[in-house]
């Protein structure tokens, strides 16, 4: 609202009628405004984002969560190191692999001369995003992969991929992730199984669209089966970054939103548990 002196100042040099009617419009004005934000404000919270919408994509890391079946891989690991009521505080040491539970695939990961995670430029983290919803064939087939047909149908509905976003997979494997044997989808012959990007598509992204990541709620960027990584060396390979073990992918619309990734800012990073959260209106 104007202060007083503010008006005084607006008032200078016009005749008193003119004043009346110009204080009348400035009362009004203010009183319009602080209707506004009353009415902004009526729900007793603060917005510095205009989004109606938020969704937490992240799994809760813990020791039960699966991981890629590796000897070097094991399951975070919490241990408390103070307790309020002996120490005055609380807190826990964590022992973890980078690559576990919903985490990001830094270009250095699969890339001899790509960033770690610490140097990814921030406006990359905070994507549009693209939802391709895959679960109908994954239920089908667990080697299932996002095809460059696929990527036409969705523009088809919502038009061209929108600049600089995040392609997210959306198989429903979310929904497996307290279950480790099918998450992972292993067989007798210790193959992996679930959806994936295929090659193809992956190519058809970096030539033809601009796009800052992907994103799959599995184990990888890659289907199970792959032997090759073919997605994560072309994909990470370009400088590009990649999410895995996304959650709640079903609850997000297929256009629209915006995508937040909370990438960890750690030295020499090739990835890591990472915070991933969406708004839209």
């Amino acid at each position: 609202m104007c202060s007083p002196s503010v008006i005084e100042s607006a008032l200078a040099g016009v005749s008193r009628r003119d004043a009346l009617r110009l204080a009348a419009g400035i009362v009004a004005g203010a009183l319009t405004c602080a209707s506004d934000a009353t009415a902004s404000d009526r729900s007793g919270e603060k917005r510095t984002i205009a989004a109606g919408n938020v969704l937490d994509l992240t799994h809760v890391l813990s020791p039960t969560f699966p991981i890629w079946p590796s000897p070097v891989n094991f399951p975070i690991k919490v241990a408390n190191t103070a307790a309020v009521a002996k120490d005055g505080y609380y807190a826990n040491k964590w022992e973890l692999v980078e690559h576990h539970g919903t985490h990001l695939d830094a270009p250095a990961h699969f890339a001899p001369k790509g960033v770690t995670a610490e140097r990814l430029e921030a406006s990359s983290l905070i994507v549009p995003a693209a939802v391709i919803d895959l679960r109908e064939r994954a239920r089908k087939n667990a080697d299932a992969v996002v095809t460059i047909d696929d990527l036409k149908v969705w523009e088809k509905k919502h038009g061209r991929l929108p600049k600089q976003c995040g392609v997210f997979l959306n198989a429903g494997w979310d929904a497996r992730a307290g279950d480790a044997r099918s998450f992972l989808g292993q067989d007798d012959s210790k193959t992996l199984h679930f959806p994936g990007f295929s090659k193809e598509t992956c190519e058809f992204l970096l030539s033809e669209r601009e796009v800052a990541g992907l994103a799959v709620d599995t184990l990888s960027l890659d289907f199970g089966a792959s032997k090759d990584f073919a997605v994560h060396k072309l994909w990470l390979g370009a400088g590009k970054w990649g999410l895995e073990c996304v959650a709640n992918l079903s609850k997000l619309p297929p256009a629209g939103a915006t995508v937040f990734v909370g990438a960890p800012k750690v030295i020499g990073a090739s990835g890591g548990p990472t915070r991933v959260l969406a708004v839209w209106g």
